[in-house]
């Protein structure tokens, strides 16, 4: 990927995940995802283009590794390829060249995730040799929420919930009707 390429890659993104829910998804699709990823990990941003230059897929990916163990990781971040050219085995090219990379930095596992309804992509990934998807639960919580007062003004309010006050144990004191943490 090239700099010039991030406002495709965005837009195609864009059109493809534009139907995730942000309160569901622990990260949501936006422009920061494609930027922060090229300027982080420009050797694991890829495209994929048709003739004339028109991006047609693209991949995002990361490493980190476990500081106890020596062990690197490999994360596809996000993978796209834009609904005329599924099939056609651009994703697959797209995810072989992330994989050849990911081996070249050292990387012993890599890792995907995808919402258990997209079985698309849970099937082309067992395709690309990914074992059983295991029951995770990601669980999320709005913090905050907008609105718009009677003037058509954003207004951001906090989403609270019933709180229950929780025993204080002995020698803590209360702050502002809360425990400390500890």
């Amino acid at each position: 990927m090239s700099v010039d390429d991030i406002a495709a890659v965005y837009r195609l993104g864009h059109r493809l995940f534009k139907n995730q829910e942000a309160s569901t998804f622990y990260r949501t699709w936006d422009a920061y995802e494609v930027t922060n990823n090229f300027n982080q990990d420009p050797h694991l941003t890829l495209v994929a283009e048709a003739r004339r230059g028109r991006i047609v897929g693209f991949a995002l990916g990361t490493t980190y590794e476990n500081e106890s163990g020596g062990w690197k990781y490999g994360y596809v971040l996000w993978m796209g390829v834009s609904p005329k050219w599924q099939g056609s085995g651009v994703g697959a090219e797209l995810y072989h060249e992330m994989e050849r990379r990911l081996h070249q930095q050292g990387v012993r596992m890599a890792f995907i995730d995808t919402a258990r309804s997209n079985t698309g992509a849970i099937k082309f990934f067992k395709r690309m040799g990914y074992g059983k998807p295991e029951a995770e639960v990601w669980m999320s919580k709005m913090l905050q929420r907008t609105r718009r007062n009677k003037d058509g003004e954003k207004l951001i309010t906090p989403v609270l919930s019933g709180r229950r006050s929780a025993p204080r144990r002995k020698g803590t004191k209360r702050l502002g009707g809360r425990r400390p943490l500890r």
